[in-house]
């Protein structure tokens, strides 16, 4: 196994791996331990070069840091990358060997399942470290956090509707879905239910079928989906699906889903305002999995951890208000709230005369919670 330390401003810690005899080649980012161990998904995408792989990584880790602090929880932000065909590259061997990449952490970042991995994964990860959650529910983890994932957009999604019209039911509301697997199939089913005329897009022809089945919707190009019209577009697929080209495109009047890092560029945030779109912050909306899986690490019982992730709604409020107060962007008002609770922390972290129960109330005082 070769390691590589990665300096980088702003991160507390970065490293690469390589392992020839498993074939694994692996990023692990860290980028802040203040509101705790830091947590994130291990993802797993056939990255065309290493430099893309870094790139995402360290977008995903900081994006971590706001989540974990937006929604209220005494994590930061990690994340971890491994170059590889989820379909074709996975073995015992490799889950092993990236554990070992884990262990070196000495538990400053958890991983835990996300896009391209599973909570089996995690099960095969577990053999070799301890630092790793989102385990299946026959593990004794949580499972498939998915779900709760789309039960989070779902409020979210709620709470935009509302700010733009007044109202947040979804009868009669057009939404076009980008992506339907794990996140994107659980959320179209509840728009579905909520009376939601859908419109779907995905690479996959047969997830695609699978929604045109099961919910009645649309199926358009995974390309053109940005281009339908609709009143709400959710992103639920890679990231940076919002560039100058793109929001050019768009014909709706809210845009809220899953992905992260939706936003290509500041400039892509700016432009968006600039149409009247009104957009959810992706790290704010889509923090239902995170919750769920750090609940364990929160104290927050089944039922606390459900009203956490209803919460999301009132949070995403929060950003609004202030995005309108301020005459910003909602996605710049976030960042201001987010980094409120990270200030809090940071100034409450090192004060000799604060015990950790006043520390930890300290840190949530960002947002309401």
């Amino acid at each position: 196994m070769k390691a590589r330390t990665i300096q980088m401003p702003g991160y507390e810690r970065i490293a690469s791996f390589c392992d020839t005899d498993t074939g694994l080649k692996a990023c692990i980012a860290v980028h802040s331990t203040v509101l705790g161990p830091s947590m994130g998904g291990v993802r797993m995408h056939p990255y065309a070069t290493e430099g893309e792989a870094l790139k995402d990584v360290l977008q995903l880790s900081r994006a971590m840091t706001y989540k974990a602090a937006a929604a209220g929880l005494p994590v930061g932000g990690g994340k971890s990358v491994i170059i590889g065909d989820p379909a074709r590259d996975k073995s015992p061997e490799l889950w092993r060997a990236f554990g070992a990449c884990l262990e070196s952490f000495g538990g400053r970042y958890i991983a835990g399942e996300d896009m391209g991995t599973t909570p089996e994964d995690m099960d095969e990860i577990a053999r070799a470290t301890r630092h790793v959650m989102g385990r299946s529910a026959s593990s004794g983890g949580l499972g498939d956090p998915a779900p709760h994932t789309a039960r989070g957009v779902l409020a979210g999604i709620r709470a935009a509707l509302k700010w733009r019209y007044g109202d947040g039911s979804l009868e009669g509301v057009r939404v076009a879905v980008q992506g339907v697997g794990a996140v994107g199939m659980n959320l179209a089913e509840a728009l579905h239910r909520g009376g939601v005329q859908l419109v779907v897009g995905d690479p996959c022809e047969e997830r695609a079928g699978e929604a045109v089945k099961r919910f009645s919707a649309e199926a358009v190009s995974p390309e053109d989906i940005h281009k339908t019209k609709c009143d709400l577009f959710a992103p639920c697929a890679m990231g940076g699906i919002l560039n100058q080209q793109t929001i050019r495109e768009l014909r709706c009047a809210v845009v809220a889903g899953s992905a992260n890092n939706q936003l290509s560029s500041v400039a892509a945030g700016d432009a968006l305002a600039k149409r009247g779109i009104l957009f959810a912050p992706d790290y704010v909306i889509n923090a239902g999995g995170v919750i769920a899986i750090a609940a364990p690490l929160a104290g927050l019982t089944p039922a606390g951890r459900d009203k956490k992730i209803e919460g999301i709604a009132d949070r995403l409020t929060q950003v609004f208000t202030r995005a309108e107060q301020a005459g910003i962007p909602p996605e710049k008002a976030a960042d201001q709230l987010s980094e409120d609770v990270l200030h809090a922390a940071e100034a409450g972290r090192f004060h000799p005369s604060s015990p950790e129960k006043e520390k930890r109330t300290r840190v949530h005082s960002g947002f309401a919670t």
